[in-house]
């Protein structure tokens, strides 16, 4: 028979009879593992229940220092087991030998996933054992395909850059920090200096939107979320996260003794020739204080209406809604799915010398030439509603409101639309119709909508397909049958001839399978008869039911059409829409 782990550990001399009971008894209470029991007791580390276990099991324990935690070059490991698995599940691919894949995993005895790693891989597999904070690590190296910034100032480097410069030195005149600069010295504060930098730079070049840096009671997580979809990367040492982020707070020139209540700010970087913002979120939690990162690149934003996504039917409406002389234009969508990228663009293409176009937004995220800008600051009483109608009074002729939130901002929207203004602006609902009852509740009376609404829309962005990679395949007859039944096509294609494409995973998109973002829409241009229904009662259905009858689709035949044409996944696109069957 096996031995028992805690015996395991006593042989090697990690731990004696006492401190054993203890655990066996702190197991109990909290019903946990022993290894893991030991762990928080901090009785012995993971690496040694690791080691352990192997001798228990008569498993190999990997780990980088004995080089067996390093994945075989040239293998083609990444495509055998793609990384989101690998994550998910916390095994990393070491090398194939005479078909079968060796592979290490944190717990052997977990048979069902080693099933799923035996199907993924389509092969027998032979185990190593190491822990998950070493697998992670070795992912985060192995599937980036080149150094990671971050590891290598952890592990005491400079983190890159074009010359050594002061702390001071890498403050640009205008305030900006100069990330193409590298700060020298050995400090702790050097130290957690040269961590932010690194993080942001690696942040930028694998196209992140937010970073997330927060502590826990026993780890560090460090997540970026890239194309919608959070990413753990190497955390930095727990003893320097207060530092990093006292660092964030005096570049975003916050309160850096501040600890208990919430706080935002932002600042700019310049990078590789780019001015980049980033905004800043600390809140306090129970292990200590989380901070997030939003990354907002204009170099990386086109402003272009014909490639964020629009079909040319939804683009010749919205456009068509955006040129008239006045009225409301309404977008909706969740937080981060794009809208405010979706208005400027239209405002790009609108805006001439003619035009006197005006923006109140919070905050102002994409900087625009021949448009005027106001950035909304309730502190000292500039509010949506308070700067609209300021805004009346300098002759405006579009007017762009960053979000209508109360009934004070939509009768504000109103009146400017009712007085000769185009106006746009964004609402938080699940659809695009359903921003009728929404306005409805704020008091808006149903004839004055009626006659002032010109177009509705809501968007989501799905993940586009890296085309290096991605595969084809003849789609199955369930996704057929849903395919007809919500793609709203008419005529409807030959089914028989259907090909759907899926992620698969190469160098060029980090083998995530997946390389960008697209928007996908459902845009309501208000006919005469839709005004007639929300006149008369303002039924949703029955105003859906009309927009159909003139050729207007959802948001779920609009990512149909996007997976016929390859640009996503039929998994995404149904992760982000839903069915209004």
């Amino acid at each position: 028979m096996a031995k028992k782990l805690g015996e395991i550990m006593i042989q090697s001399g990690w731990i004696d009879e006492e401190k054993l009971n203890k655990g066996l008894k702190f197991q109990q209470q909290q019903g946990c593992l022993i290894g893991e029991a030991l762990v928080k007791l901090h009785y012995v580390n993971e690496e040694q229940v690791g080691q352990a276990l192997g001798k228990q099991l008569g498993i190999p324990y990997a780990s980088r220092e004995n080089q067996i935690l390093n994945p075989e070059k040239g293998q083609g490991l990444e495509k055998i087991i793609p990384e989101k698995f690998a994550r998910e599940n916390a095994v990393i691919p070491l090398f194939v030998e005479n078909g079968v894949l060796a592979v290490a995993v944190t717990d052997p005895t977990n048979i069902m996933m080693l099933d799923n790693v035996k199907l993924v891989c389509g092969s027998e597999i032979q185990l190593f054992i190491s822990t998950k904070a070493q697998i992670l690590k070795v992912i985060d190296s192995f599937y980036q395909g080149q150094t990671n910034l971050i590891d290598r100032v952890i592990e005491g480097g400079a983190g890159g850059g074009k010359g050594d410069a002061s702390e001071s030195d890498a403050i640009t005149p205008d305030g900006k920090l100069d990330l193409d600069k590298v700060i020298i010295g050995d400090s702790k504060g050097a130290q957690s200096i040269k961590l932010v930098n690194a993080i942001m730079k690696q942040a930028i070049s694998e196209r992140t939107s937010d970073i997330h840096l927060e502590k826990f009671d026993e780890k560090v997580s460090l997540r970026l979320r890239i194309d919608g979809v959070l990413y753990e990367r190497s955390a930095p040492p727990a003893e320097l996260v207060d530092a990093m982020i006292s660092r964030v707070k005096i570049l975003s020139k916050l309160d850096i003794s501040e600890r208990r209540l919430p706080q935002d700010g932002s600042f700019s970087i310049k990078y590789q020739n780019r001015i980049i913002e980033i905004r800043v979120s600390v809140c306090p939690t129970v292990f200590g204080e989380k901070l997030v990162m939003r990354i907002l690149d204009r170099g990386s934003v086109e402003l272009n209406v014909k490639v964020i996504g629009f079909e040319q039917r939804q683009m010749e409406d919205f456009l068509k809604a955006a040129s008239a002389p006045n009225g409301l234009i309404f977008l909706t969508g969740p937080t981060g799915s794009g809208k405010t990228t979706t208005l400027n663009a239209v405002l790009n293409t609108i805006k001439s010398p003619e035009l006197n176009i005006m923006t109140l937004e919070d905050p102002v995220e994409i900087k625009m030439e021949g448009i005027s800008q106001v950035q909304v600051k309730p502190a000292i009483g500039l509010t949506m509603a308070s700067g609209l109608r300021s805004f009346l009074r300098q002759d405006p002729d579009v007017i762009l409101v960053g979000e209508v939130r109360d009934n004070e901002t939509a009768e504000a929207c109103l009146k400017a639309a009712m007085t000769g203004h185009l106006v746009l602006s964004t609402l938080h609902t699940n659809s695009a119709l359903e921003a009728i009852p929404r306005l409805l509740d704020m008091a808006i009376e149903r004839y004055l909508l009626a006659s002032t609404l010109l177009c509705l829309a809501a968007q989501r962005l799905v993940r586009q397909l890296c085309p290096e990679c991605k595969q084809a395949y003849r789609p199955p007859q369930d996704e057929i049958d849903q395919f007809v039944a919500e793609c709203m096509l008419d005529p409807m294609p030959d089914t028989s001839r259907l090909t759907f494409y899926r992620a698969k995973g190469c160098p060029k998109c980090n083998n995530m399978g997946y390389k960008g973002r697209k928007a996908i829409y459902e845009v309501y241009f208000n006919t005469e008869a839709m005004k007639r229904i929300i006149y008369k009662d303002a039924d949703v259905q029955k105003i859906a039911v009309e927009a159909a009858k003139g050729g207007a689709w959802n948001l779920r035949a609009s990512g149909w059409r996007k997976v016929m044409a390859g640009v996503t996944s039929v998994e995404d696109m149904l992760s982000v829409t839903v069915s209004e069957r």
